[in-house]
């Protein structure tokens, strides 16, 4: 389920060092400022995904394991483009819905595809064991994504990371955890570039996953 709450879109980009926006007690990051999205991105895609552009921040790090067990960072993907969400494995609404998108979009990409990696970020902590989230991720077909991460890790450093990111979570031990649903593109260099929002997808699963493929093609460093 979706939090349509206000201040739910703040973003951590506006702080500059990930070590101090992965410290205890970090202030909560300021309001998203929308810049004007650069021409690299069409404007049909820029409307379709309600687009946003963040500048050229470094985004905050961030290292946990994935569905895999493995240990993976943000700093480990540089390089590639990352289409970074926030999901709950065991939500039964908007989760599924990105998860086809990213599934349909990394199928467009074609070879492009070997220059993204699509992950997302656990929110729920009653469920956050690897087995949690290889079992989300079977489901839902996105272990055909060769470059799926869905990561998980103790709880304390998932709720830093939903705080650098500006993501709202209300914990709920028995169902659909309420979260805000981001989706923000960064470039191969560790840089924020783009801000999305599944929850107001109008258009339906495909149009999103030929914008989100447009994105990544226009942000992928050269073959």
């Amino acid at each position: 389920m979706l939090a349509a709450v206000a201040g739910a879109v703040l973003v951590g980009a506006g702080v500059a060092a990930a070590a101090v926006l992965l410290t205890r007690g970090t202030p909560a990051p300021a309001p998203l400022v929308s810049d004007p999205v650069d021409t690299a991105v069409p404007a049909a895609v820029q409307s379709r995904l309600g687009l946003s552009s963040l500048g050229s921040r470094p985004a905050p790090g961030l290292s946990l394991v994935d569905q895999r067990g493995r240990t993976v960072s943000l700093a480990s993907l540089r390089g590639k483009v990352v289409v970074l969400e926030f999901f709950d494995p065991v939500c039964t609404d908007i989760c599924p819905i990105v998860s086809q998108e990213y599934v349909e979009a990394n199928r467009l990409l074609g070879a492009t595809a070997r220059r993204a990696a699509f992950v997302a970020v656990n929110v729920n902590q009653y469920h956050r064991s690897v087995a949690d989230v290889a079992a989300f991720s079977r489901k839902h077909g996105l272990d055909g994504i060769p470059s799926w991460h869905f990561l998980t890790g103790p709880t304390a450093m998932l709720q830093r990371i939903w705080k650098a990111y500006g993501v709202a979570v209300q914990p709920n031990p028995s169902g659909d955890v309420v979260h805000s649903s981001l989706v923000y593109f960064i470039d191969a260099k560790g840089h924020e570039r783009y801000l999305a929002m599944p929850d107001r997808n109008k258009k339906g699963i495909d149009a999103w996953a030929h914008g989100i493929a447009a994105i990544v093609r226009a942000l992928a460093p050269a073959a």
